[in-house]
């Protein structure tokens, strides 16, 4: 029998925890569950102590991040599934079944995440993952489910099973052998768009990302860091830059990340017209870092990395355009 580790990564969670995991331990019968505690100052570590005694608890002496966090904790589980998941995250009866008999019958496939819908608003997609991840030619991810900050109803539209770009680190169910050969997260992500880098260097192996319509989770999102954090801005532009200097091969590099420069600096204007002055700083910021680690990142490139015309789930257009001037707003009005 294979064997199965949840692997919920804490900090500061305390109410997310008392909340959610009891489902975790209700619904998942017979297979370990951990939190790792990325040093939280609230009473986490006595209240699960005190609580879920059943629960493996893994202590961090500092805040490792999303990224080095998870690369911490796994290196200290034994299972054959790593399941990764967040916190704020209701997990219902059968969640996971449908996950792990996928893995089980293709070894090509390297992970898969389920449907993620909105814990308030139960009937929508959740911003974080929505039904799978996929990709512009330009480096936008985006989901079935949620262009930018459009949310599709659910109504069943995404009941498949479907290869995909990209599996939300939000639920994410991994084969422990492909997590370790890949190292795992970049840790200089530190959190934000790890699981798309994770992701395109086991596809650039010939590996599979799925989609599982047949399980669904619902997810609170912004637990940790709520949407309107500068500091998001940040990461996300920062990490969006990277997974394109980390991958792409170096004739579409030099195309595509000018480009995405460009359109950064027109956010920086956008963000200084509503007057989010430090959002716009954020982005600078952002190329600062880039600008500083570049060769970092060169040294840090994948041999033998392939363009987006050979990936699955790569949509091949700019999807901005399709957006703010076509008004696409639903996942199916895109053509592939």
């Amino acid at each position: 029998m294979a064997t199965v580790s949840i692997v919920i990564l804490n900090f500061n969670g305390r109410h997310f925890l008392e909340k959610f995991l009891p489902g975790v331990i209700q619904f998942s019968p017979g297979h370990e569950i951990v939190v790792a505690d990325n040093h939280s100052s609230d009473d986490s570590i006595s209240f699960l102590k005190a609580t879920f005694p059943e629960v493996r608890i893994l202590e961090f002496d500092k805040n490792l991040g999303f990224c080095q966090g998870y690369n911490m904790a796994l290196q200290q589980v034994t299972s054959d599934f790593f399941v990764i998941l967040n916190s704020d995250i209701e997990v219902i009866e059968g969640w996971l079944e449908p996950i792990l008999g996928m893995l089980k019958s293709d070894l090509k496939i390297a992970a898969v995440q389920p449907k993620l819908l909105d814990y308030h608003n139960r009937d929508r997609f959740e911003y974080a993952g929505g039904a799978g991840g996929f990709i512009d030619k330009y480096g936008y991810p985006f989901c079935r489910g949620r262009l930018f900050e459009s949310i599709e109803t659910d109504y069943g539209q995404y009941d498949d099973i479907r290869e995909v770009f990209w599996a939300t680190g939000a639920c994410f169910v991994i084969r422990a052998e492909l997590f370790r050969k890949y190292h795992g997260f970049d840790a200089d992500f530190f959190a934000h768009m790890e699981e798309i880098d994770l992701c395109w260097r086991m596809k650039k192996d010939g590996y599979k990302v799925m989609y599982c319509g047949k399980s669904a989770v619902y997810h609170v999102g912004g637990g940790t860091l709520p949407h309107s954090n500068p500091k998001k801005t940040y990461l996300n532009f920062r990490n969006s830059l990277l997974v394109l200097i980390k991958n792409l091969p170096f004739p579409e590099q030099v195309v595509k990340v000018p480009f995405r420069l460009m359109i950064d600096y027109v956010a920086v204007l956008k963000f200084i017209v509503d007057g989010k002055w430090k959002d716009a700083g954020m982005i600078l910021k952002a190329h600062w870092y880039i600008s500083t680690h570049i060769m970092h990142f060169i040294r840090k490139r994948n041999a033998g990395s392939i363009g987006f015309k050979k990936i699955t789930g790569v949509f091949d257009g700019f999807l901005l355009f399709h957006y703010h001037l076509a008004g696409v707003r639903k996942f199916t009005d895109l053509r592939f």
